[in-house]
């Protein structure tokens, strides 16, 4: 089973300026119909890029089920090598998270395996779920997610 991780953010960005904000760095940056980039051997995961419709989020938060109905949202997902070392791997991919929120001012949610909650961001404040059950275990990603 693959650990697949997404950032949801609300909205019309183009997916070329979302790609361009998470690698600014053109030879990492995901291309294609879909954007797509395998980035294993550097970060430890492959990330894709999409533009959505009618997005539709049902996860578990830490106060129960919480869903979410943007009319338009870009999805960052990420499917992480698990062979690798995770600490390393999350580490790599909250610092594209983080730089994806500091450079746009959108309502976020990330996920884990579409199915948890690990933060949301509503008119600029964060509200991280899952504190002593993921974030705990990954200290330099906590430090790297204010919040």
């Amino acid at each position: 089973m693959a650990l697949e991780y997404g950032l949801t953010l609300a909205g019309d960005t183009p997916v070329d300026q979302v790609a361009a904000r998470a690698f600014p760095e053109v030879s990492e940056r995901p291309t294609g119909v879909v954007l797509f980039a395998d980035l294993k051997a550097k970060y430890g995961f492959d990330v894709t890029v999409v533009a959505e419709r009618d997005g539709y989020l049902d996860l578990e938060t830490d106060d129960g089920s919480w869903e979410w109905e943007p009319e338009s949202d870009v999805r960052v997902d990420f499917r992480l090598d698990k062979f690798a070392d995770l600490r390393w791997v999350v580490t790599n991919m909250l610092t594209v998270v983080r730089r994806v929120l500091d450079t746009g001012p959108e309502d976020a949610a990330f996920d884990f395996n579409g199915d948890i909650l690990l933060f949301a961001r509503r008119k600029g404040e964060l509200t991280k779920h899952r504190r002593d059950r993921w974030w705990d275990y990954y200290p330099s990603g906590d430090q790297l997610i204010p919040g």
